[in-house]
């Protein structure tokens, strides 16, 4: 995940307690499961065009921590060892970077690294380090980088839009008709943000991937332009609460989530007017029906989103145990907006060569 510009800093729940997000990610591990094939075709591309370079970088971008923050890089030092056996040639020296935000659980990440080059000594050389920082910014020198892996991260802005927050426009209005009357503003601005956002990362990564270098992303994303809004997912539930006076109208009303999950054709034409990529594959894919289940979609979302809920609203504790079943109960309603906005999620998969 990467950092808003403003106070607020985003980071999943740490360690591995019942909240945590390392034991709520089922969502994202089979985000990542249908990136694999994507990554092992990218490295092989990348390995097939060059003579055996001195050593390959691999950079993940957004890694979180808990046991899917190895889970991509795993896959491409795998698949870089297994083309070396199968051309008989002695591997590379290769170099795994690990980023996300100074807040992250860095602590566990390094363990699990130290797991991670144990279990791999035997077949080759891998180094390892972290880079902590918002992946909207330049993180590695120039031409350094092979290839780019992110699942689950480019969903999340830089920052809020302005607009909304200067002309204080909510999210989720008490009123349900000024919310329908506002909400096609709110989405635009959202996609606006989305479309300077990810054009800055695709210039930045650009700068630091040696010419060839691969991008394989995945994200969440939604079935249409006409979708229902991820932030209805959080909104909503908090909405309620502050109608039974648990917390405060007034903090509802300025909580922003800095999260557009874009369309196919959206993501499509933002890759393609910044130009410096070429589109490879492009997939999009369902959610698992084990990830819709009501309670395990509920406590996913308290993972996630509980470390800024509770910087905004300063709940105490027990008051997320509300928001979770409060949430859960939306779920289980069709038609309520937590409800249509889970069944539009889709997970969005490309992979990219820069030119």
């Amino acid at each position: 995940m990467r950092a808003m510009t403003s106070n607020q800093s985003l980071h999943m729940n740490p360690g591995d307690e019942e909240a945590s997000y390392a034991r709520n990610s089922t969502i994202q591990h089979g985000e990542q499961d249908r990136m694999k094939p994507m990554i092992e075709v990218a490295v092989t591309g990348l390995l097939k065009s060059t003579n055996v370079p001195r050593n390959v970088v691999i950079a993940d971008l957004g890694c979180s921590s808990g046991p899917n923050a190895l889970s991509l890089v795993s896959t491409a030092v795998d698949a870089i060892f297994h083309h070396y056996v199968q051309q008989d040639q002695a591997p590379p020296e290769v170099r795994v970077l690990l980023n996300d935000l100074p807040d992250n659980d860095f602590n566990s990440v390094a363990k699990s690294l130290v797991v991670f080059q144990q279990s791999i000594q035997t077949s080759g050389t891998v180094l390892t380090g972290i880079v902590p920082g918002s992946f909207y910014t330049r993180l590695f020198t120039s031409s350094s980088v092979d290839l780019v892996v992110s699942s689950n991260s480019l969903q999340w802005l830089s920052e809020v839009p302005e607009d909304l927050k200067r002309n204080r426009i909510p999210l989720y209005d008490n009123d349900e008709d000024i919310r329908q009357e506002l909400r096609p503003l709110a989405i635009e601005a959202y996609r606006r943000q989305f479309r300077k956002d990810l054009t800055l990362f695709l210039k930045l990564r650009t700068q630091e991937l040696v010419p060839g270098g691969r991008v394989v992303i995945s994200l969440l994303g939604s079935c249409s332009d006409q979708y229902a809004p991820a932030w209805d997912i959080i909104a909503c539930p908090l909405n309620d609460m502050a109608s039974r006076g648990l917390i405060s109208r007034e903090r509802v009303d300025c909580f922003y989530v800095p999260v557009h999950p874009p369309s196919e054709k959206e993501l499509r034409e933002i890759i393609e007017d910044e130009g410096s990529f070429q589109i490879n594959q492009m997939q999009v894919h369902e959610m698992d029906k084990g990830t819709r289940i009501p309670k395990v979609m509920a406590h996913a979302m308290r993972a996630i989103f509980e470390p800024m809920i509770m910087q905004h609203f300063a709940l105490p504790a027990e008051l997320m145990d509300d928001f979770v079943k409060t949430l859960e109960q939306h779920l289980m309603t069709p038609g309520s907006p937590p409800h249509a906005a889970v069944g539009d999620r889709v997970c969005v998969c490309v992979s990219l060569t820069k030119f």
